[in-house]
């Protein structure tokens, strides 16, 4: 896989200094046509294609976490401007469906890098996760939140 995303940006460079446009739609422009020829050529090796299925939902991810990352800032500062108080704090059992150290130490520090919400410890058997929040509502609704958001993503990438 490194061999392959190593590949990708080398042919990328290539690209860019061949046309000699530095800006960063070409360079993303670039990265994409040299992905899509990469995915190309090695099409029939099955063991090649996990790069190729992996990129993807990285940029995807990435995306994501921007967009709650904008949302979560949007509602805490309308909560520090505001006069009147919405916030509904508490800690939340979270369960893991993460397992190993890195997934529930990549889980727990998305999020707590959310406004709002900070992972505060695991439990001695790795099977659940305790978060603080700013806005806990309905606990069910917060726990499938996270669950579908990143724990899901997060594992697809990681597994």
């Amino acid at each position: 896989m490194k061999n392959k995303f190593l590949s990708n940006i080398l042919l990328t460079f290539i690209w860019v200094a061949i046309t000699g446009n530095f800006t960063f739609s070409n360079f993303l422009f670039g990265f994409l046509l040299s992905f899509f020829i990469l995915r190309m050529v090695t099409s029939g090796a099955s063991h090649r294609a996990k790069y190729f299925r992996i990129a993807p939902k990285v940029v995807a991810f990435i995306f994501f976490f921007l967009y709650e990352l904008v949302k979560a800032n949007i509602e805490v500062a309308i909560e520090v401007m505001t006069p009147k108080f919405r916030m509904t704090p508490g800690i939340v059992k979270f369960p893991l469906d993460a397992e190993t150290d890195l997934e529930i130490s990549f889980l727990a520090n998305l999020i707590s890098l959310t406004p709002g919400t900070l992972s505060m410890d695991v439990s001695d058997d790795r099977k659940v996760l305790y978060v603080h929040s700013m806005y806990i509502k309905d606990r069910e609704s917060f726990i499938a939140g996270i669950k579908n958001g990143f724990e899901k993503r997060l594992l697809e990438i990681l597994r």
